[in-house]
């Protein structure tokens, strides 16, 4: 607990004030990395957010913007908490939209392992499983990035990648962990439309725009300038042994949308 409240008082002295800015760049420390202690209870939302009202003024809606948003994003947590509690069903994998029961999900045992270990041949999905395996700790943007491949490009289960994470993370909390992944495959409640699917390369290069995240924890690609590390030549893929891509975006794309239009009709 010590330790926690320390590293709560030097986040809100310094960087909490730029987490609008910078919470979604990978490469920047511009998270709180206080979501172990969340998780272990080690901590409280309530005690994190009221030391942030503190330097606000006690405003939820008005001051520092970093404040506000980290205070939201802490709220977020506690929400999916709320969802658990009183939807029972989606603790016990079932999803939050009845519908989406009857999407046939597809199985590649070949595109799992190779999500898993980081060899997807997407540099910005790679890096992310292979900061979650060196870490146990993924950026909360890239989770969002590598679940909706998962689940929309790869059509794999939710629940698989759910689990996965859970089995991986050091700050695997239930809740927030079933609410991302059903977020991000348009399961769940407030989810994100299920034609809306993230594009990895147009991802990697608005958050990683020079490569050093992808470059960081893919050492292989460290050498690649910051317009080719997104998505490297066929002939240079093969130059670093860097894998193929395991999947055609357009057309796995459609496959998504077709998948979940049929599960609706």
């Amino acid at each position: 607990e010590t330790n926690a409240l320390s590293i709560l008082k030097e986040y809100l002295d310094k960087k909490v004030f730029r987490y609008s800015s910078d919470r979604n760049d990978p490469i920047l420390e511009g998270t709180s990395r206080l979501s172990p202690y969340l998780a272990s209870g080690i901590i409280s939302p309530k005690r994190c957010i009221l030391e942030a009202l503190k330097i606000n003024n006690f405003e939820l809606d008005a001051g520092e913007k970093g404040i506000i948003k980290w205070i939201d994003e802490i709220v977020w947590r506690e929400f999916y908490k709320n969802i658990m509690f009183s939807f029972p069903k989606v603790s016990r994998g079932q999803p939050f939209q009845d519908y989406t029961k009857k999407i046939k999900w597809r199985f590649d045992q070949e595109e799992l392992n190779a999500w898993k270990q980081g060899k997807t041949g997407f540099p910005i999905i790679d890096s992310a499983m292979r900061q979650l395996a060196s870490e146990g700790w993924m950026h909360n943007r890239l989770r969002m990035v590598a679940a909706m491949f998962f689940t929309k490009n790869m059509l794999h289960d939710w629940r698989l990648g759910e689990a996965f994470f859970m089995e991986s993370l050091m700050d695997g909390d239930f809740s927030s962990n079933n609410g991302g992944w059903q977020w991000s495959s348009s399961t769940g409640t407030d989810a994100a439309p299920y034609f809306r699917i993230f594009n990895p390369i147009t991802q990697s290069k608005n958050f990683d725009a020079n490569g050093l995240f992808i470059k960081k924890h893919i050492p292989e690609l460290q050498n690649l300038d910051k317009k080719e590390i997104h998505d490297p030549s066929e002939k240079m893929r093969d130059h670093l042994n860097y894998p193929n891509q395991i999947l055609d975006l357009k057309q796995s794309r459609l496959r998504a949308v077709e998948a979940f239009n049929a599960a609706k009709n």
